[in-house]
Formats: structure tokens, C-alpha cells, sequence
């Protein structure tokens, strides 16, 4: 009986960890760091119709003795402005479960053409 019910469980986190593996980027958009007050956010672009960035900070390298922090939403929306040069819609951002945020940009015609 014990084996019977290892395998469903067995299943389930081979399925959990194919799930966690998987990207939900597209490999052609890079992903840039930039710095934030003394934090590193990474960010990707993650659509193109609307063109949607993602933010993401690293929790790995906090400073407890930096400068005074500033509300996340704020600094993921500055990291999103410098990696890419163009305006953060702020009606557009959310922030899932995760701690990540996701906005749609507006740029300016030199920026948006590549030019």
C-alpha cells in the first residue's frame, strides 16, 4: 500500500519541478541589472503587444546599512526606466505574489524605433 501511494506524490513534484523550470520569457529579450539605491533590480521585457517589462529585485545582496529605503513599487518602477529609457505607466503596474512587478512602458519615438 505504501507504494501505491508514493507514486502519485512522486508524480505530483516531478510535475511541480518541471513546472518551476520552465521560463516564461522569450530568450531573445536580455535581461538587464541595474541599480536602484544601492539594490539590484533585474529587469526583462516579457510582451510585446503591449510591450510589458518585469522587475525583479535580488534578495540575496540586502544592505541593512544603506540608504533609507523608498516604497518597492517606486524603485521597481525606476529600475524599469533606466534599464529601457522609457516611461513607466503607473496605471499599468501590478505586483504578484512573488514581489514582482509588471508594467507596461511608454517610450519616445527615438527610444521605440531603436534609433
Amino acid at each position: 500500500m505504501k507504494i501505491r501511494a508514493t507514486v502519485p506524490v512522486l508524480l505530483a513534484a516531478l510535475a511541480v519541478a518541471g513546472c518551476e523550470a520552465t521560463t516564461l520569457t522569450k530568450p531573445e529579450y536580455p535581461t538587464k541589472s541595474v541599480g536602484v539605491l544601492s539594490r539590484t533590480w533585474e529587469v526583462v521585457q516579457v510582451a510585446d503587444t503591449p510591450v510589458t517589462y518585469r522587475a525583479t529585485r535580488d534578495w540575496n545582496n540586502l544592505n541593512p546599512y544603506g540608504p533609507p529605503p523608498r516604497r518597492r513599487s517606486v524603485q521597481a518602477a525606476t529600475a524599469i526606466q533606466q534599464a529601457t529609457g522609457c516611461r513607466v505607466i503607473w496605471s499599468s503596474m501590478y505586483e504578484n505574489i512573488s514581489g514582482q512587478f509588471y508594467s507596461q512602458v511608454s517610450c519616445p519615438p527615438s527610444v521605440a524605433s531603436g534609433s
